[in-house]
């Protein structure tokens, strides 16, 4: 059930049905529990996931064996986390404990949400959270980001499965409990964080729509080169104009007089336009994912969160040989700095992020809250016809609901994208279709709590509860 309750799908209700079946088979020992917790992620990686065959099988070209082990590995490791956390439900909970029921399951689950989300790098897709942006709970966002809405998710589940096991005096507690989420749900709904500043500014994202399999040959450069080109040429009176990530394919070295001509039209049209394209640093001999503005004033931001298997290779040297003689990518891009200045558009601050990165609430959080706009450019051609590029949409709508900014979502074949301060889709263009999609877009200040704290709120109730109940524990045992 959890994967439908995600984009495209849209069935946000089914999550909180999902997690308190899922709690109610924790309701055994440690390791049932454990067990019951690691298919339940097979299953749900497995259904939610499942693209990731599609990028490094049919369009990255990697031989079946390796595309299975990766594939395979992924859902397992991710499922681990999910049986580690039963594991710890059913052998830290006191028998017929209320707060063993309430409190201790959505703890266990928000603490393996996060610790997926950063071991190895992280791998946030699927967090609770995620589904929720159209529903109610979406209002706990601004509060402590996608892990706020994911804790307030499983209590809701904890609540329901209390309603329909429990004895009456417990059955009580959680419809209050019920109750009182509800009503703050309702409070935080009319709460604003974030006011305008300046006026509105006009942008346009231009959809260049290459298939990723044409992307990188050294006869369709030109084209495509071409192709960005002729379609910022013919726009006028725009503010920002965005490409997206990697839309030129080659490196910065190897195109500047195609850079220095860009340069011009943007400066002859007073527009800032922001163009993705790997950067050489020819003293060192490394390559960065990089976002190029081209206007006044000019600048640069480097990714700082890359793709293990996708950007980088995090395998001996040895491995790197049998890669190559694969016929697989093996160069590594190196990491941006991990404190880098906001890009600027005339007077007005942005929060860049390249692709991945905005699967990450906390990677956009130090350009905050001087930034009043964030952007983010994406080729998500890797993942083709599925659900991915509709899920990795709902993640961006996440970070502008959590910071309270218009978001500007630049992809090379959709969902390009314009979202506004509430996490609500504008306006999106076509997918697989040269498009450029123009709006407005207004910048806004201020800061939501979870700009100014991050995810350390709702880490430490989860850890608390944690304790708490393990507290208890001892106490009813002394």
């Amino acid at each position: 059930m959890l994967p439908l309750s995600f984009a495209p799908f849209g069935l946000y209700y089914l999550a909180p049905l999902s997690l308190a079946g899922l709690f109610w088979c924790w309701e055994s020992t440690a390791r049932e529990a454990g067990w019951r917790g690691f298919w339940y992620g097979v299953a749900a990686f497995a259904g939610g996931t499942w693209w990731l065959y599609i990028s490094v099988r049919l369009v990255g070209g990697t031989p079946l064996p390796v595309a299975f082990l990766l594939l395979g590995g992924l859902v397992g490791i991710m499922a681990v986390h999910i049986a580690a956390a039963g594991y710890a439900v059913a052998r830290l909970a006191p028998a017929g404990s209320l707060s063993a029921r309430l409190l201790l399951p959505p703890a266990c689950w928000v603490l393996a949400e996060w610790l997926r989300g950063w071991i190895l790098t992280g791998f946030p897709w699927l967090s609770v959270g995620y589904g929720q942006i159209d529903g109610p709970l979406a209002a706990w966002a601004p509060i402590g980001g996608v892990y706020a809405v994911s804790l307030v998710t499983a209590l809701v589940s904890a609540a329901l499965l209390t309603l329909a096991r429990a004895g009456r005096r417990d059955r009580v507690i959680a419809g209050g409990a019920l109750l009182v989420l509800a009503a703050l749900t309702a409070l935080l709904h009319a709460q604003r964080w974030t006011s305008p500043a300046g006026n509105p500014l006009r942008v346009s994202l231009v959809q260049g729509a290459i298939p990723q399999l044409l992307k990188w040959l050294p006869g369709e450069r030109r084209a495509t080169m071409d192709r960005y080109r002729s379609m910022t040429a013919a726009l006028s009176g725009q503010d920002i104009v965005i490409w997206p990530e990697a839309a030129i394919p080659l490196p910065d070295d190897l195109v500047a007089d195609y850079l220095d001509d860009l340069r011009v039209l943007a400066n002859r049209n007073q527009m800032q336009l922001l163009v993705g394209i790997l950067t050489h640093d020819p003293s060192r001999d490394e390559y960065r994912n990089s976002l190029l503005a081209l206007g006044e004033p000019a600048g640069v931001y480097h990714k700082r969160h890359l793709v293990p298997f996708g950007e980088y290779f995090p395998v001996p040297d040895v491995v790197r040989s049998w890669m190559r003689l694969m016929n697989l990518p093996y160069s590594d891009i190196s990491a941006g700095a991990s404190k880098q200045p906001p890009l600027m558009a005339g007077s007005t601050a942005i929060a860049p992020t390249i692709c991945y990165e905005d699967a990450y609430g906390a990677e956009q959080l130090g350009f905050l809250p001087d930034a009043e706009l964030l952007v983010n450019v994406s080729n998500d051609a890797w993942f083709g016809d599925t659900i991915a590029p509709h899920q990795h949409l709902q993640m961006a709508r996440m970070r502008a609901l959590e910071t309270g900014r218009y978001l500007m979502r630049s992809t090379n074949t959709g969902i390009t994208a314009i979202i506004d301060g509430e996490g609500r889709v504008l306006k999106s263009a076509p997918q697989f279709e040269p498009f450029v999609l123009s709006g407005s877009v207004q910048p806004l200040q201020g800061a939501t709590p979870y700009v100014r704290t991050g995810n350390w709120p709702v880490l430490c109730s989860a850890l608390l509860a944690l304790l708490a109940v393990v507290m208890a524990s001892r106490a009813g045992r002394a």
